[in-house]
């Protein structure tokens, strides 16, 4: 089947389906179920009420259970155990965890994804705290949100190729097709460099990346939120005599702190699960290694399903407070 009819087949299908189950779902639980007529109507109706909301819960419980809850039992289970010939496996308890912390690699991706978590956050909030105050100051603030959001449109792996372009490197012999490079020689650089190689720097790059897609998503939030700011504050301050600096750190920034800490969080979540942009520009390679670049190499290179699944189970040990904490503050920002 061609693949844009097999594409068009699968959203009829689904879409189609989705709504033929809410349909016959409510049809069969108001005309079998719970009727609305007879000396029972009042109470059927009550109890098809109850009963409603868990129809429309049904099929995300479902997907859920079978997308989320039994994968992170079953790593929890391969994380336990190794596997042997003719596709057994034995209970080792933690030797795989104890392997995985005996390993030179797994402590450089540990301690690249603790920098990582100090620096993307941090500039992709700042900037797109800036972004959005700025943006709203200039006539053509909406286009230049509409090119800050853009990189957001493009998934990862499209990001990593575009800023391997930037940082290419060519013999010193042929033109540079990379714009650092280019640049670099432009203002009095001696020879190209190979920017993704340089140690501890090479991560710094990387990170770029990451920062230009998400700090179009926490300009279009913080845009969102500094516009809900009561007018009333903002003059009173102005009237008091403080200066923009002032209005913007001391009377807008604390009213918004709760949706900075969630933009923040967000962020932190993503940088902990980074792969694309590792994998596609530097493999882990340079001692840029980061822990889902890590277990892949374990699961599907080294063929090491027990340490993959254990630095798995590590990814998710540390996201999971910063997910609660999010969902929480959330929750909180919306009473």
């Amino acid at each position: 089947m061609h693949p844009a009819l097999q594409g068009l087949l699968s959203i009829v299908l689904g879409v189609g389906g989705c709504v033929a189950y809410f349909y016959f779902s409510n049809q069969f639980l108001d005309k079998v179920l719970f009727p609305g007529r007879g000396p029972n109507a009042g109470r059927n109706i009550t109890r098809a009420n109850m009963i409603r909301p868990w129809l429309f819960l049904l099929p995300a419980i479902a997907a859920l259970s079978i997308y989320l809850a039994y994968p992170v039992v079953e790593t929890l289970r391969l994380s336990l155990t190794e596997r042997l010939p003719g596709n057994q496996s034995q209970f080792v308890g933690l030797a795989n965890y104890q392997q995985m912390v005996s390993e030179p690699k797994f402590w450089e991706a540990m301690r690249n994804n603790m920098l990582w978590l100090l620096v993307v956050p941090a500039f992709s909030t700042a900037l797109g705290l800036l972004a959005a105050q700025l943006s709203d100051r200039v006539r053509w603030g909406n286009i230049a949100k509409s090119l800050i959001f853009m990189p957001m449109a493009i998934s990862f792996v499209g990001a990593a190729v575009i800023w391997k372009l930037v940082y290419d490197t060519r013999p010193v012999d042929q033109d540079q097709i990379g714009v650092l490079n280019a640049l670099y020689l432009f203002f009095g650089g001696s020879e190209p460099n190979t920017w993704l190689t340089l140690p501890v720097w090479n991560n710094f790059f990387l990170m770029i990346v990451l920062i230009w897609i998400q700090t179009g998503f926490a300009m279009v939030i913080l845009s969102a939120a500094l516009r809900g700011i009561p007018e009333e504050t903002v003059e009173a301050a102005i009237v008091d005599g403080a200066n923009p600096f002032q209005v913007f750190f001391k009377i807008k920034v604390p009213q918004i702190m709760g949706t900075v800490v969630v933009v923040w969080t967000t962020i932190t979540i993503v940088v902990l699960k980074v792969f694309d942009i590792v994998f596609a520009m530097t493999n882990g390679q340079w001692e840029t290694q980061v822990l889902a670049n890590y277990m892949y190499d374990k699961l599907f290179r080294a063929n090491d399903w027990g340490v993959g699944s254990a630095s798995a189970m590590i990814i998710m040990l540390l996201v999971s407070p910063i997910l609660v904490w999010n969902v929480y503050n959330a929750r909180k920002e919306m009473r």
